[in-house]
């Protein structure tokens, strides 16, 4: 990935963070048959520098590739669009250009399969765990007849990715002046929708 330095982020706390608030995946692995790309939801285990995942038995990526090849999960925080409109110097002297801020974390590693049923049934239970979290009625996977989730195991398998290297580029204004970054603040928070706010409040941090 392409870095500047007035956006990178490598302080693994954050990242790791980032990836729990936006846990969804875009996992790249190389083929046989060229590229291959699978979202799922993963569930970081920082203190072992661990990513784990599951998918459907009917996806034959277990197949097509052997425990340790190289892959690349891809996890996108908040986003949005920059007007140039936003920036004072639009009306100064024109010379502006729209961009887009966003935040992104690259988990680079090596990938293994795991078929065990005592290890699927947990990771289940673990990213259960934290989807439902904060919830008023909270399920869980113990809520399903015992048969039924036996059923469901015998019908995916799981994967592991062993983090080799974990990168992040915060891509919020960094490189912009204080009265840009005020600029895309209040063009931010007139948008409104949740995302602007978000971005909004890493632009303040920056401030």
């Amino acid at each position: 990935m392409y870095q500047q330095p007035a956006f990178e982020e490598t302080r693994q706390e954050i990242l790791f963070d980032c990836i729990a608030q936006h846990p969804l995946a875009a996992l790249v692995c190389l083929t046989a048959d060229g590229l291959a790309a699978n979202h799922l939801p993963m569930v970081a285990d920082q203190q072992n520098n661990l990513l784990q995942a599951h998918l459907s038995r009917g996806n034959d990526l277990n197949k097509t590739l052997e425990d340790g090849v190289e892959a690349l999960a891809i996890f996108q925080g908040p986003t949005h669009y920059v007007s140039a409109s936003w920036y004072p110097g639009k009306k100064d002297h024109g010379k502006e250009v729209p961009t887009y801020n966003y935040m992104v974390v690259h988990a680079r590693g090596r990938l293994r399969f795991r078929t065990e049923d005592t290890w699927k049934l947990e990771h289940l239970n673990a990213l259960t765990n934290k989807m439902e979290k904060g919830r008023s009625e909270p399920w869980s996977v113990s809520d399903a007849p015992d048969d039924y989730v036996a059923r469901q195991l015998k019908g995916l398998y799981g994967l592991e990715l062993d983090i080799t290297e974990l990168v992040g580029k915060w891509k919020v204004s960094q490189n912009r002046k204080p009265h840009d970054k005020q600029g895309v603040i209040a063009g931010l928070e007139e948008d409104g929708d949740q995302d602007a706010h978000k971005m909004s409040a890493f632009i303040k941090a920056g401030l």
